[in-house]
């Protein structure tokens, strides 16, 4: 019996995973797609008229489990995977690809679509159903349903080399990452790492059965290395070893993969009528154009260089203390450490014992019951896929004690008693955390689903979310401890996770974080924004051995150093972003240079440190080569225009104001039900304003 095959017998028909074999995927792939294909061939030939609801609604229900047992496994070939995950991976994926081209290209079935579509003004729907029905629509447009035969072959084709070699672009940079460690055996060469993390490099030495220490390219291995030690060829060769990933001529090497993917992207795009692939994809975002995106990004380039170039005159001083006459990129974080210290006296290994993970989880839970009303029960009887995994349900209860506006009663809101059990209204979602690295998982933080929610035959079905980080492990001694940056991390990652949890619309394609892919990180980077707060930081920075609160003191420098390295941190990103646009709206140019030339002609306005002719950012881009960023990696400082925003309305009236509160929690709850700008301006009562960002950052 194939256990992807049957209706899931567990708790809340949560995903199986102690019952799946690998060798359960490519079958269940097979019969699903056949499954779903039925289902699409059913509507298609349905001998009634088109309407809504026998088309648009019909599809937007169908294949539902083809996409719970998709979700399973592209998830688990980011968290848990292996070769024989990934062998697989290389059949499905195209499996996928072409069932969605059929779809895509069904003529019959963009009949009734366009049937339907072309009755719009004259049929009585809402809002939501509204957006369906024109998403649906140009969804079949923009995948080529105008297209004649033979043009429809050609995008079928390009479609399914995208997806092999986006995903090999995607292998090669995790085997590129795990093929790399630095191996120790003298601890004075590490003078200046402090002690919790050289314990972390002894277990990571004894799980390769060595003796000494083991520093990997993994984030929690590397970034401490970069940042505390003393031994400036230790960084050097780790820096180097990271800017090789996939950039070396060797197996894993994702250079031609790159021209081969952009060139692709650029055909797609042509065939389907647009000048290049990022007018293709923006499109369907907020900023609609690559000239609006250029303009943006330019205007906070010249914005935040100066200050940018004042930071780093500040690092050569202390560089140059030290007998360096040129500093360099793998420079940066040691002195960026010092200066820091120095300007607010922050140590990131002194702070790490008051932010130890529980807590820091019991926070961010707390703070979600405090906005939203919301309580976080551990539970022990849903299946894992790994035993890192731990698993909670989540309940809606009401509005907590948000009455006051202010954080007394905070602590432990979110944590449920029997006396708050019995008051628990509705179950709101299932949230699995999984916080360690581990051989078979990616690197980074990131937020997913196993389950969207929907509304259908009278019951609100609710989502399974995910939040997946690599956060360092807990040793014998020593509880896992976080880092501040890791803190915004998390608190990150649980922004988009809220926005899954409080789905409430009736279409599985437009629940949760199913928005304009520029509106996607607002959830996530305006939760960042409560861990510089001092009211909120007392309710849970506390010292993991004393219970002693964070001093007054660092918590103030904590929030003054909000905007520490701002400039260089803005002009990385812009950097990154003008390359990926560079990308998708500049190919010509790709052809006669190599990717390294082509990467330091598009990121020379924002460079900072000499362009090291050994690495390259762009072969390991795997946000924009891999992942849904293509012609959007612009969006993160976008959505940091919207969050700086929407979190100074709460600033300016409290930052748990129950009515902006209970306003946000529409926003989050809608989904893309409804254009973003119109659901921002509901909320905010007016458009976004740059200037909230740019007074936030430079003051």
């Amino acid at each position: 019996m194939n256990p992807l095959l049957e209706k899931f017998n567990t708790k809340y028909t949560s995903s199986p995973f102690s019952d799946i074999k690998e060798e359960h995927y490519l079958p269940a792939f097979q019969e699903l797609v056949k499954t779903a294909e039925k289902e699409i061939d059913e509507i298609t030939h349905n001998p009634e008229n088109p309407s809504f609801e026998n088309t648009i609604e019909a599809m937007a229900f169908s294949g539902e489990q083809l996409d719970r047992v998709s979700s399973i496994f592209f998830n688990l070939n980011s968290a848990e995977t292996n070769d024989e995950i990934q062998k697989i991976a290389q059949d499905v994926s195209p499996l996928l690809t072409e069932f969605s081209s059929k779809i895509s290209q069904n003529e019959k079935l963009f009949e009734r679509i366009k049937n339907v579509y072309d009755q719009k003004d004259t049929l009585s729907l809402n809002e939501e159903q509204k957006m369906l029905l024109n998403e649906t629509y140009k969804g079949f447009v923009r995948s080529g349903a105008l297209l004649n035969e033979e043009d429809k072959k050609k995008l079928e084709k390009i479609n399914m080399d995208l997806s092999i070699k986006s995903l090999q672009f995607g292998q090669n940079a995790l085997a590129s990452t795990n093929a790399y460690f630095k191996h120790i055996t003298k601890k004075e060469e590490l003078k200046g790492i402090p002690e919790a993390i050289l314990e972390q490099y002894e277990e990571d030495a004894k799980e390769k059965d060595l003796e000494g220490y083991v520093i990997t390219l993994q984030y929690p291995s590397y970034l401490p290395a970069l940042t505390y030690a003393e031994n400036r060829e230790l960084r050097k060769e780790l820096a180097l070893a990271n800017g090789k990933k996939s950039f070396d001529g060797g197996e894993f090497d994702n250079q031609n993969l790159i021209k081969e993917i952009v060139k692709l992207r650029q055909e797609k795009a042509e065939l389907l009528g647009y000048k290049n692939y990022a007018n293709f994809v923006l499109e369907e975002r907020m900023a609609k154009s690559p000239e609006k995106v250029f303009e943006f990004l330019n205007e906070l380039l010249d914005k935040a260089k100066p200050f940018a170039q004042k930071e780093i005159e500040e690092l050569k001083t202390l560089a140059k203390a030290d007998g360096i006459e040129e500093i360099q990129s793998y420079d940066h974080a040691f002195y960026a450490e010092k200066l820091r210290k120095q300007k607010f006296d922050i140590d990131d290994e002194e702070l790490k014992p008051y932010f130890q993970l529980e807590k820091v989880q019991e926070a961010v839970f707390g703070l979600a019951g405090k906005l939203f009303g919301l309580e976080f029960k551990e539970i022990n009887d849903v299946q894992k896929y790994h035993e890192d995994v731990k698993t909670y349900e989540i309940f809606e209860v009401g509005s907590g004690k948000l009455e006051d506006g202010n954080a007394e009663g905070f602590e432990n809101l979110s944590l449920t008693n029997e006396k708050q059990e019995a008051k628990s209204q509705s179950l709101k979602a299932i949230l699995y955390v999984d916080y360690h690295p581990r051989k078979g998982k990616r690197a980074g933080a990131w937020m997913t689903s196993y389950k969207n929610q929907y509304k259908k035959d009278g019951e609100n079905s609710r989502p399974h979310i995910s939040v997946v980080c690599n956060f360092t492990k807990p040793t014998k001694d020593t509880p896992s401890l976080l880092t501040f940056q890791e803190v915004t991390t998390l608190f990150h990652e649980f922004g988009h996770a809220l926005h899954g949890v409080l789905a409430d619309t009736q279409y599985p394609n437009l629940s949760g974080t199913s928005v304009k892919w520029d509106f996607v990180e607002l959830p996530s980077q305006f939760l960042e924004n409560f861990c510089y707060e001092p009211e909120f930081l007392k309710t849970f920075a506390k010292h993991y051995q004393t219970g002693e609160i964070l001093p007054d003191e660092k918590i103030e420098k904590l929030s003054q150093s909000k905007s520490f390295m701002e400039g260089y941190q803005t002009m990385r990103q812009v950097g990154l972003g003008l390359l990926d646009m560079a990308f998708h709206s500049e190919v010509g140019e790709l052809e006669r240079l190599s990717v390294k030339e082509y990467e330091v002609e598009k990121t020379e306005a924002t460079s900072i440190y000499p362009s090291n002719p050994e690495t390259a950012t762009a072969p390991s881009f795997s946000h924009i080569f891999q992942g849904g960023y293509s012609a959007g990696y612009y969006s993160y400082k976008w959505a940091e225009v919207l969050d700086a925003d929407a979190f100074q309305y709460f600033k300016e009236n409290g930052i748990f104001n129950p009515e902006i509160a209970s306003k946000y929690k529409i926003l989050l709850s809608c989904g893309g039900t409804k254009d973003p700008m119109e659901l921002f301006k509901a909320f905010r009562g007016s458009e976004p304003k740059v200037e909230s960002l740019l007074k936030r950052a430079f003051g």
